[in-house]
């Protein structure tokens, strides 16, 4: 009877280790979720709801006092026409996502004890004050310069700490209001690559977490040297040495011990341009004179795809689209209906948790969301 005395502490063990874990959503999440951000400036009745499975809603900040705060007048009437979507899918989440490019305050918030409970509080107030299904945190970035925003090194670990805290309140709610499985309250976090693991403790704080929207765009914007796929999947052969890919983020959060199903990838629902490119290899990973901006999809499809000298190419390495105007020697990269099956193969081969864009506006036909909803449900 040997071996039932050490299965039996095998398994007194395992139950005391797993209780230290914080109470995340146990029941089984849907097959592939499908998060999309929603920005104020979005046609919120035009969305498709049975197509998504969570919606982000863009954004909440934090105030100087470290609490949560709606900087936009029309945002309380716009949480609540998303509330009004569940009509149409009763299995919607809506989450408010707090933070984005910018945003400042977040190594405040979570500098201490009281500034992190400060902090988680005012997250439980506004689940309750707007029927929230989760808090999303969207810093960027901790422990790393911004537009203006304060860091400190104390960052990498505060962060982990504030995530803890806020889990341990979201979880006493959901406890108190009998929520259980999927409909627990939900903490998730958007997460870069590079970097951004310097300064986090992503090997940690992901038990903390429901889910990690990693994104997987902007890898060449106005501070990249060259042109190149602000939102491949693969590396490019014409990359060189370069790791700025889909592949590489995902493979970077998961040798960080981050179980594959918390994984999301992201999604551009908009191009990125450049202007007075070297006239080589059709533009791709050469490099310009000025970078020109950002186009929704629904804008190069009605002005840039294929028309006013643009040509569409497709870098089949990469699983990535682009286009080139040789005589005004601007380059425009961007995903497209293709590169977003490529993804969604992507997720369900490695079984990541889903797939997640940026943002609703600049898609409103849905071309691009009905396109990641089939090929994920396929």
């Amino acid at each position: 009877m040997g071996w039932l005395r050490v299965a039996f502490v095998f398994v007194v063990l395992f139950a005391a280790y797993d209780s230290t874990l914080p109470n995340i959503s146990s029941a089984k999440p849907p097959k592939f979720m499908i998060v999309g951000y929603v920005f104020s400036r979005a046609n919120i009745y035009g969305i498709g709801a049975e197509k998504l499975t969570h919606i982000n809603y863009a954004f909440g900040l934090v105030s100087k006092d470290g609490e949560i705060v709606l900087n936009n007048p029309d945002a309380p009437a716009r949480l609540s026409q998303l509330q009004a979507l569940k009509a149409k899918n009763p299995a919607l989440k809506i989450i408010l996502s707090v933070g984005g490019w910018g945003a400042d305050n977040f190594s405040d918030a979570a500098l201490s004890d009281a500034s992190r409970e400060k902090f988680a509080k005012s997250a439980v107030d506004f689940i309750k004050r707007y029927a929230l299904d989760g808090i999303d945190l969207d810093w960027e970035y901790p422990g790393q310069p911004g537009p203006g925003i304060r860091y400190r090194p104390e960052d990498k670990e505060n962060f982990t700490y504030l995530l803890k805290t806020v889990r341990e309140q979201i979880d006493a709610l959901s406890n108190e209001r009998g929520r259980k499985g999927t409909d627990r309250y939900t903490l998730t976090i958007a997460s870069a690559a590079g970097d951004y693991f310097k300064y986090t403790e992503m090997d940690k704080l992901h038990v903390y977490l429901d889910w990690i929207n990693i994104m997987t765009y902007d890898f060449y914007t106005s501070s990249a040297k060259t042109t190149g796929h602000h939102t491949g999947l693969y590396r490019s052969l014409s990359a060189g040495d370069a790791n700025e890919y889909t592949e590489a983020s995902v493979k970077q959060h998961l040798d960080a011990g981050i179980p594959s199903r918390k994984l999301v990838v992201g999604a551009a629902f908009y191009g990125r341009s450049f202007s007075g490119v070297k006239l080589e290899n059709n533009g791709l990973y050469q490099t310009y004179e000025q970078y020109a901006g950002q186009h929704s999809y629904a804008e190069l499809t009605r002005d840039f795809i294929d028309k006013q000298g643009f040509k569409r190419f497709w870098d089949d390495a990469a699983k990535a689209p682009y286009l080139w105007n040789s005589d005004s020697r601007t380059f425009i990269t961007y995903d497209d209906p293709e590169s977003l099956k490529a993804k969604a193969e992507f997720v369900k081969q490695h079984r990541l948790g889903g797939m997640m864009y940026w943002e609703h506006s600049h898609d409103p036909a849905e071309v691009l969301l009905s396109t990641i909803f089939e090929n994920l449900n396929r």
